[in-house]
């Protein structure tokens, strides 16, 4: 005669079919995959090795020692190379990678556009004439060979213009913008 067993709550084991999980999406397997467990001596280990979660074997005090140790020589070695090119030595590389950055990406732009960018150059002369006086400049410059200015004003705004506008032009901008013309 058999004892009766007890069963509370307990889930019923399927099996799963392969043939099933072909044509599934990736997300609906995952759910299936989540909560397994698989062992080393698995026949199919090696296929599914590179999904599973396995954690790298802890390190031996000597070998935590060791590396600590090398980090410890390279911040020595370079603050001693620091100290004996000169303080500014990282701001002096900084400003030279970011050099190196701009002009990369001037080639770059005239490689894609068949010139180099146009460059606005701000030109501030600030030279003490009296005690209560100085004098301020700002030219705006579209390329190295210019035909002439227009001053703005009292002049001391200068705009650069590659061809020299016509007499129809030059007068208008006179006499409505107060802009001069001054051929280089």
């Amino acid at each position: 005669m058999t004892e009766p067993t007890l069963k509370i709550n307990q889930p019923n084991w399927y099996k799963v079919d392969v043939e099933k999980l072909h044509h599934q999406r990736l997300e609906d397997v995952a759910y299936l995959f989540a909560t397994m467990m698989v062992a080393d001596d698995y026949e199919y280990f090696d296929k599914v090795k590179k999904f599973l979660i396995i954690p790298e074997p802890r390190k031996s005090l000597e070998e935590i020692k060791q590396e600590l140790d090398e980090k410890f020589e390279k911040l020595i070695e370079r603050t001693h190379l620091q100290y004996r090119i000169g303080h500014d030595w990282l701001y002096k590389k900084k400003r030279y990678e970011e050099f190196c950055k701009r002009q990369d990406a001037d080639f770059e732009y005239a490689r894609e556009n068949g010139r180099f960018p146009v460059k606005l150059k701000f030109v501030s002369d600030a030279g003490i004439l009296s005690v209560n006086s100085a004098t301020t400049s700002f030219e705006i410059r579209c390329g190295t060979n210019n035909a002439g200015y227009y001053t703005i004003g009292a002049g001391n705004v200068r705009y650069y213009m590659n061809e020299k506008p016509n007499w129809l032009v030059r007068n208008c901008a006179k006499l409505l913008l107060d802009f001069t013309w001054k051929s280089v």
